[in-house]
């Protein structure tokens, strides 16, 4: 009967393997902090809830999308039109001016300051 051998490990081949691994786990949180989306505060997540549930149907909600409506803006492109904070008021309000086929919205304020608190986390 014929056995196979295997050959002996080479110690500096472990060392190396080793290093590589630790080198290697030590870049990959650094990965992982790179393609998933920031930790959000409770506030803004209530707020991306709502704006998932009521404006992602036209607007893009995130960093990076085309929203899918083509008159609709990016929600994160609107820190560059207006200090968020501006917002507050029309949110309050009802929103009439937006794209042309954007439903009235009237929240209170509590979705008001979650709407803000996301809408901020899109400035990062």
């Amino acid at each position: 009967m014929a056995y196979s051998t295997v050959a002996p490990l080479d110690k500096p081949s472990i060392a190396r393997r080793a290093v590589l691994a630790a080198a290697a786990l030590a870049f990959m949180p650094s990965l992982a902090s790179a393609q998933e989306p920031s930790v959000l505060s409770p506030p803004a997540q209530r707020g991306l809830v709502f704006v998932r549930t009521h404006c992602a149907q036209c607007h893009s909600i995130d960093k990076i999308t085309a929203s899918p409506l083509k008159d609709a803006p990016p929600l994160r492109t609107l820190h560059l039109r207006y200090p968020i904070e501006s917002l507050e008021e029309s949110l309050a309000e009802g929103i009439i001016t937006g794209h042309p086929s954007m439903p009235q919205f009237r929240l209170d304020p509590g979705q008001i300051a979650d709407v803000i608190a996301y809408l901020k986390s899109l400035e990062r």
